[in-house]
């Protein structure tokens, strides 16, 4: 299944085909999807499927060894059927702006503090993201809300690459720990320029202008070292 997403987030609605029909699961491959299953930290995109002029509920998005199924609320209809995917295009949108905001705020904190990511989770225009970083308090989190935002306002491009192999790839690296599955050939990054670059797997906007501004709405400890910053996303960008 080719996975537009991975090149172009911005493809609203697509015209393809069912290739395969999973009736225990009430699931179906597609030939293409613009479909974000989910991970990463960024939740799965919403949409509405069209097959036959009858309109389905995506209810769920399943990943197993044979690939991402995407579960609707009925299946009655046949392999090689036309199906056109419909998303939720301010959902998708507002976690893409999301995403990006959390890569810049990894971004500022990598360049000028050197700590990396512990974890991290969003919902649309509100995201946490945990970092080793002891001493964290109100003065820095308030110099780093700025920092974030004066980015977002430079409008860097954001670009989707691909490498071959894992040569080097510690040094993009920003979480403590490799979650990169082993054996990959390829490698998706997504750069931010002059800012950051890192694997991922997400949909992102295409300028940081996109995301607004954010505002840090608190931090908590979560351990001696460990520090959760809390952002949202507001004010849509251009």
């Amino acid at each position: 299944m080719e996975l537009v997403y991975l090149e172009d987030a911005y493809v609203k609605e697509l015209e393809t085909i069912i290739t395969s029909i999973d009736p225990a699961l009430s699931a179906v491959q597609f030939e293409k999807s613009i479909i974000y299953p989910g991970g990463g930290g960024q939740a799965k995109d919403y949409a509405a499927i069209e097959i036959g002029g009858r309109n389905y509920d995506l209810k769920d998005c399943k990943k197993d060894d044979r690939g991402i199924w995407y579960v609707l609320d009925a299946i009655d209809f046949n392999l090689q059927d036309v199906a056109v995917i419909r998303l939720d295009w301010e959902r998708r949108y507002n976690l893409m702006r999301t995403h990006t905001a959390m890569h810049i705020l990894c971004g500022v904190v990598w360049n000028e503090y050197q700590k990396k990511v512990t974890g991290g989770n969003m919902e649309p225009l509100k995201a946490r993201m945990d970092f080793e970083f002891e001493g964290l308090n109100d003065e820095l989190v308030r110099e780093i809300e700025h920092r974030v935002n004066e980015e977002i306002a430079t409008n860097h491009a954001v670009h989707i690459k691909q490498i071959r192999g894992a040569e080097n790839i510690d040094e993009l690296l920003r979480t403590k720990t490799n979650l990169l599955p082993p054996g990959l050939t390829e490698i998706r990054l997504v750069e931010i320029e002059n800012l950051d670059m890192q694997p991922d797997g997400g949909t992102h906007v295409a300028g940081t202008a996109e995301v607004g501004e954010i505002t840090i709405t608190g931090f908590e400890n979560k351990g001696r070292i460990n520090k959760r910053i809390r952002l949202e996303v507001r004010n849509p960008g251009q």
